[in-house]
């Protein structure tokens, strides 16, 4: 059994395959970021799904790509949870970038591989490798364009009084922004990037409003000039994207992209199908 997981900070997919490629079962768990999670709490979240629970002595293989993986100090310490866990797995752990070119690069074909979910990255795939330019230093410092960095710009407009009225009452109908209940979700529970990216749904629902556009376009404007302008050849080559916030926010990636003369690829929600069909065929 062969197990596909394709792991967000807020979510993780998981598929297992049969040596045919056929789909034993599918499951969710919990996010499972190393950065933000210790082991415990990834061992919590695996045993909260019985599927993974009663397979964990039938795993051969664990392809398992994910946020906060992007160093080798993460991938070592999530690979010697996994490997406890799993123990008769080959453990294969990998940042999300990866799973990202997989399902929306054509094999062999060079482009920049963008992820727009909780987080964000952007990559160079020379159509062998990955290369990156600007190394994430997590959603304090970075993740441009992200989920998180959205909601937090929400809730700062919404404390500074700079949203407008009608939004603001909506926004108070739709989240509890009681200041204790906010700083217990950011400094007291796990996954706060996770939970500032809540907010990024009330963006999205609201984007054809003129605040919401600033808020979505300056963002866009920021992962362009930042990540993308990176690579020298970013005009010559098709710009890929994977996550909610890209796959949502489409028409608007295209307007950006349309202006700063780029080309924009595929935008996809999730990787976990592109996964799939590329460890079938490299089996």
């Amino acid at each position: 059994m062969r197990l596909i997981v394709d792991s967000g900070s807020t979510k993780a997919d998981w598929i297992a395959i049969d040596t045919n490629g056929k789909i034993l079962f599918t499951t969710q768990t919990l996010g499972l970021n190393p950065e933000v999670l210790e082991e415990d709490e990834i061992i919590e979240r695996l045993n909260d799904r019985f599927d993974i629970l009663q397979n964990k002595k039938n795993a051969t293989h664990l392809f398992f790509y994910g946020a906060g993986c992007g160093t080798e100090r993460m991938k070592i310490a999530l690979s010697q949870v996994f490997q406890k866990y799993f123990p008769n797995a080959i453990i294969d752990v990998k940042e999300d970038t990866y799973a990202a070119v997989y399902a929306t690069t054509p094999k062999g074909e060079k482009a920049i591989v963008s992820i727009l979910g909780t987080g964000s990255n952007c990559s160079y795939f020379d159509g062998k490798e990955l290369h990156q330019k600007v190394q994430s230093l997590g959603y304090i410092a970075m993740d441009d364009c992200s989920g998180n960095v959205f909601g937090k710009e929400l809730i700062r407009k919404y404390y500074f009084n700079k949203m407008p009225k009608e939004l603001a009452v909506e926004f108070e109908k739709e989240y509890n922004l009681d200041p204790d209940a906010i700083k217990s979700k950011l400094y007291k529970e796990p996954n706060p990037n996770a939970y500032l990216a809540t907010f990024a749904k009330f963006l999205i629902q609201h984007k054809e409003t003129e605040f919401c556009r600033k808020i979505i376009f300056k963002g866009m404007k920021s992962f362009v000039k930042n990540y993308i302008k990176q690579y020298d050849n970013c005009k010559e080559i098709p710009v890929h994207f994977v996550g909610s916030i890209a796959f949502y926010l489409k028409e608007e990636l295209q307007e950006i992209f349309d202006k700063y003369e780029l080309q924009l690829g595929n935008v996809l929600r999730r990787p976990i199908d592109g996964l799939i069909a590329y460890h079938i065929a490299n089996k």
